[in-house]
């Protein structure tokens, strides 16, 4: 069991116990452990108030620069670049003109995907042809018969279009 130095212990080379963890151990060194001054075994010496003084010094000794960033603080700004990457500005997809506060989507019915793919091809049309009549990106005439009408920002502009020319119902409105 683990005891608190009275600083008058022995230790170093003449052998003893770590006063932390009680392991006998002829390599005991003194560390500042939580404000207490032990005598402790090199397994807890890393529990000491010394161990980012050493941990420095050992990486100035492996040839580390010191201006260089830590491989955590590294990680850490990967992870917010990728983050502010994936924040980025979303004109890079939108169609010119569209305005999707506007051309708010309604609310769809469970099948409208499955609604509108049989609908197209009952009529006998691709959906490049479908897209061309009806003046929409067959990128989201693709997204509505896949059902990711609004992950993909499909306007309710197109819904209505495809309500019209294909003759079925798609919002539950």
């Amino acid at each position: 069991m683990a005891k608190y130095s009275t600083g008058g212990g022995g230790g170093g080379d003449d052998g003893g116990s770590c006063e932390l963890c009680g392991k006998e151990s002829t390599r005991l060194r003194q560390e500042s452990v939580a404000g207490a001054t032990l005598m402790v075994c090199p397994d807890c010496a890393s529990h000491g108030e010394n161990r980012n003084k050493e941990r420095k010094h050992r990486d100035q000794s492996r040839g580390r620069d010191e201006s260089e960033p830590s491989r955590k603080k590294r990680a850490a700004q990967r992870a917010a670049k990728m983050y502010d990457a994936g924040k980025g500005d979303s004109k890079h997809w939108e169609e010119e003109g569209t305005n999707y506060e506007r051309d708010r989507l309604p609310y769809l019915v469970r099948d409208y995907g499955d609604r509108v793919t049989e609908a197209r091809q009952d009529a006998g049309l691709t959906t490049g042809d479908l897209a061309a009549e009806l003046d929409v990106s067959e990128r989201d005439l693709v997204a509505v018969e896949e059902g990711r009408a609004t992950r993909a920002g499909v306007g309710g502009s197109v819904i209505r279009k495809l309500e019209d020319r294909l003759g079925i119902e798609l919002s539950d409105e």
